[in-house]
């Protein structure tokens, strides 16, 4: 997503300064172009060698320097730009860009700058929350900037509140995106994710190979293309995608309530985790002893919960996967029509790169109208947004 976009970072004098040679590492590392603009006092915290190296490119402090005899900096930056961001954002640049003041390089650019603002606030709890810099920060917001959050912690003052700089990937993750399109605006979508357990004792459980990363990666996506979205998610050590609604489940009983419970509410439903079929009849409250060389377990079948779906589904739009090892289309196919899918998602867990645990994936679309479509290994962001590509197309048929 960040892929040859030409990023200009804005620098100001606070101490969350020194995070961003990281961030722009983090850019670069996605293959972003990337130019610093620095005020005179973000040089008492970060030198322009650091940021020259990661970046790749000279950094601009100086108003009247020239790039060439015919590009003023403020003007040629701002014309080079796909997106700026500024962090940290402190209270005296917030409040110049309010105010329209431009008596710096950074202030200038700002000022002509056409493509999108990013402002990432970082100062101190008492400065945040002084009433000037709320009014500043909500007139910036009015005007089409793009603010984020300072969220709450230790500062390097020593107190403890909102003031800090966003995580760094929670900025990368809003860079994406302002970049995204808004397709999904308004859409309720409801995603699974992750493996379920199945209780054997209160030691050993029953489950399987899931991360969740596909699931999570659907749902970042759809609230980047401007979805509602709630993730019913099983066990995962993955970080919740910022504004989605999350609701934690472990068992496959308890998937299916917090489905049904969210179901009558959605637009699209997309069915990406992976539902243990059965539980143990009987759970040992204590736990099961090493005693005989075999083991025998009961077991009885779970709700099937896409079925349940596709019953109810009415105009919703229901998104179902399918991880084979043999006959993959024949069998998605089957499970598609049967379940009362529009589209089906399957990928051959043979294939290299492909299924469980990866960030990769090969899948087939697979629409009730009978299309096919295989895609190339990729990215499970960018297969997730060729899964809401065909959503978003549906929805448009409707």
């Amino acid at each position: 997503m960040l892929r040859n976009r030409k990023i200009v970072v804005g620098i100001t004098g606070g101490i969350a300064a020194y995070k961003m040679p990281e961030l722009i590492r983090m850019m670069v590392k996605k293959e972003a172009r990337v130019k610093v603009v620095m005020t005179g006092n973000a040089r008492q915290f970060v030198t322009p060698v650091t940021l020259q190296t990661v970046s790749d490119n000279p950094v601009y402090t100086d108003t009247f320097q020239m790039v060439s005899r015919r590009e003023i900096d403020h003007i040629a930056l701002a014309e080079w730009a796909d997106i700026m961001i500024i962090a940290p954002a402190t209270a005296n640049v917030v409040g110049k860009i309010a105010s329209g003041i431009a008596d710096d390089l950074l202030t200038t650019a700002v000022t002509a700058v056409k493509a999108p603002v990013l402002l990432c606030p970082a100062m101190n709890t008492n400065m945040y929350t002084n009433p000037v810099i709320g009014l500043n920060l909500k007139k910036l917001s009015s005007l089409g900037y793009h603010i984020m959050e300072a969220p709450s912690g230790s500062l390097a003052c020593k107190t403890e509140g909102p003031g800090r700089l966003p995580p760094l990937e929670d900025i990368l993750e809003e860079i994406e995106t302002i970049f995204t399109k808004k397709d999904l605006q308004g859409v309720r979508v409801l995603v699974t994710a992750g493996p379920t357990r199945e209780a054997l004792d209160p030691v050993r459980f029953i489950t399987n190979h899931s991360s969740g990363k596909m699931g999570y990666a659907i749902a970042a996506m759809a609230r980047r293309r401007g979805g509602d979205v709630t993730l019913v998610s099983g066990p995962t050590s993955i970080p919740a995608p910022q504004r989605v609604r999350m609701v934690k489940i472990e068992t496959a009983l308890q998937m299916h309530r917090a489905v049904m419970d969210n179901l009558s509410e959605a637009d699209v439903v997309v069915k990406a985790a992976a539902v243990s079929d059965y539980r143990p009849v009987r759970f040992s409250s204590s736990k099961i002893k090493k005693e005989a060389d075999t083991l025998c377990l009961d077991l009885e079948k779970n709700p099937d919960i896409i079925s349940e779906i596709g019953k109810k589904k009415g105009n919703k739009i229901v998104v179902g996967f399918a991880m084979e090892t043999d006959n993959l289309i024949e069998n998605a196919k089957k499970k598609m029509c049967a379940k009362r899918m529009d589209l089906i998602v399957a990928n051959n867990l043979s294939e290299a790169g492909s299924g469980f645990q990866y960030d990769t994936n090969i899948v087939t679309l697979i629409d009730r109208s009978g299309a096919i479509e295989k895609l190339p290994m990729m990215e499970k962001i960018d297969v997730a947004d060729a899964i809401l590509d065909r959503v978003s197309a549906l929805l448009q048929k409707k």
